[in-house]
């Protein structure tokens, strides 16, 4: 057996360490640290009626908003103030998957009304903004003194540093019990990475507490200590809460079978169950975030819980061979033991690789997403880390194979630390990732924003109609109708019918199919291929025998 030669601690080398760690801890806190506001926000609203900054020449009877994905309601955060500072809506607001309704008192003043609103989207971030609209002419815009919708910023810091800490408490407990299940000498004792891995469970228990208590005022828009027993309440009713629950009681069941695992070798039934908890409990991850409120939730939840095991296998392995194998394992053990771990860590990293590209092709959509949204930007970085590490992992992987790293642990040791600390830094930009709006949203068009956004209000012998076109440019367009009775409120309609016709061009009228999203509101998608005024004639019937047909005149740029 060949002598290993012991490693000198030079000063200057320990110091290199010191300034590293603390270097990474610094830039991990500067990415925890990224305001939050607007990202936040993980749905967007996309249209209004009235649309926003729309003058209109009587009041209406509600205000309704529709939001990307489907969002819930806030108590008392969603509101209409009037020109005088009151409150102009009446009643509870409905929810409707992401259509929001809002009764509004429709005799009010004319001037400027202000719509503020703060709901929780489908994957459980909060969501807030505000816009104005105006009954026949503009005036001063209110303020709505009454509520504060605006994100608390040391709150939405505290989600993320416990995020961050769930993950590392989630690494710490799968290296231990991966490696002491399969790959831990029989000579050493096992009380080091016990004490790792129950670290590991109270952080990630704690964390996941936290995560719990966090949710009240960071949907609420509080400090840290707003909650209350009924905002503790909803929180634990939600999809969120019980996924939390769901989590804190697979971590239970599975401390009982981790005792016998730290104190010795387990059966391979006992090795099964507890594999299938912690399989399960990975799940718990995608299901309280974006991967449930994507395009494709089934897809995007499962493979948001391989990326996250395989990150759990390959950092908490590293850990391990750090921590404890690299350092106390004799020539011999480590060379049965790193073939075995080389090939485990190339299969994760496979998997966070696959995982990783499907997640990214999901939650971004499109090559300008990934450069001009915050998330893409985030993701583009945490790719480049992550080429990184690859390419240490590679040379770990040659020292492996060409038989060395068992006579030579420093080297190998000084491979896994530096990957470890560039996966730290993965961690810290994942941390704020699922903190940032998805790119597929995040370019999504806010009420009143986008240039050539159309809007008017047609009226008719039988009814009112405001007709919105969005984004009003060649190619795909969102085409929504709200209809109303002569004083403003919602008119029950029968059938909607509506053709699009460039007369000037020889283009036809196309048909737009329609989908009824409630009794007076319908949308669709239309392809207006070239530019022009486009003649839309909309036809409604409201009854067996009554219907009406408006033309509005539609530029498209």
């Amino acid at each position: 057996m060949a002598v290993m030669t012991p490693v000198v601690r030079r000063p200057y080398r320990a110091a290199a360490r010191a300034g590293t760690v603390a270097g990474l801890l610094l830039l991990m806190v500067g990415l925890l640290l990224v305001p939050a506001a607007p990202a936040s926000a993980h749905a967007v609203l996309v249209s209004s009626s009235p649309a926003a900054s729309a003058v209109v020449p009587e009041a209406p009877a509600q205000v309704v908003i529709t939001f990307s994905e489907g969002v819930r309601k806030v108590p008392d955060k969603v509101r209409v103030i009037a020109p005088d500072g009151s409150r102009a809506d009446r009643g509870e607001p409905t929810f409707r998957g992401a259509e929001v309704t809002i009764p509004v008192d429709p005799s009010g003043a004319r001037g400027t009304y202000l719509v503020s609103y703060r709901v929780i989207s489908a994957d459980s971030h909060p969501v807030s903004g505000a816009f104005t609209y105006s009954v026949g002419a503009p005036s001063e815009p209110p303020t709505d003194a009454g509520s504060d919708n605006r994100a608390n910023p040391v709150t939405e810091t505290a989600v993320k540093v416990a995020k961050y800490a769930g993950y590392v408490g989630l690494l710490l407990l799968v290296g231990p019990a991966l490696v002491l299940a399969a790959l831990w000498p029989r000579r050493l004792s096992r009380r080091g990475p016990a004490r790792v891995a129950w670290t590991g469970l109270g952080v990630l228990a704690v964390a996941t507490l936290a995560e719990v208590w966090l949710q009240v005022p960071y949907t609420n828009g509080g400090g840290l200590f707003d909650v209350t027993g009924s905002g503790l309440t909803a929180v634990l009713g939600s999809a969120y809460g019980t996924t939390h629950l769901v989590r804190l009681g697979l971590l239970a069941a599975a401390a009982f079978l981790l005792r016998p695992l730290f104190a010795g070798p387990v059966s391979r039934t006992d090795g099964i169950i507890l594999a299938v908890l912690g399989g399960a409990a990975l799940f718990t991850w995608p299901l309280a975030g974006h991967a449930a409120a994507s395009p494709a939730p089934a897809v995007s939840v499962v493979v948001d819980a391989v990326h996250l095991g395989g990150m759990a296998v390959w950092l908490g392995g590293l850990v391990m061979l750090a921590v404890f194998l690299l350092r106390r394992a004799d020539e011999r053990e480590l060379d049965a033991i790193l073939p075995i771990w080389s090939r485990w860590a190339a299969l994760a990293v496979a998997a966070l690789l696959l995982a990783g590209t499907v997640q990214g092709l999901i939650e971004v959509a499109s090559l300008k997403a990934l450069v001009d949204t915050t998330y893409g930007q985030l993701l583009l970085a945490k790719i480049a880390l992550f080429v990184l590490a690859i390419g240490v992992a590679a040379y770990s992987r040659a020292l492996v194979r060409r038989r060395v790293a068992a006579g030579r642990p420093g080297a190998m040791r000084r491979a896994v630390v530096a990957e470890l600390a560039i996966t730290a830094v993965v961690l810290g930009v994942s941390a704020t990732l699922v903190q940032t709006t998805p790119a597929r949203t995040a370019g999504a068009n806010v009420a009143g924003a986008p240039a050539g956004y159309f809007s008017t209000t047609l009226s008719s012998p039988l009814y009112s109609l405001q007709v919105e076109l969005d984004p009003a440019e060649t190619g795909n367009n969102s085409l929504h109708l709200y209809a109303y009775t002569k004083d403003n409120r919602p008119q029950p309609v029968q059938e909607w019918k509506v053709t699009a016709a460039l007369p000037s061009a020889g283009i036809e009228p196309i048909t737009v199919p329609l989908l009824p999203l409630s009794d007076n509101h319908a949308t669709g998608e239309v392809n207006l291929p070239a530019r022009g005024d486009w003649q839309v004639r909309i036809t409604v019937r409201t009854s067996d025998i009554d219907q009406a047909t408006v033309t509005a005149t539609v530029p498209i740029k």
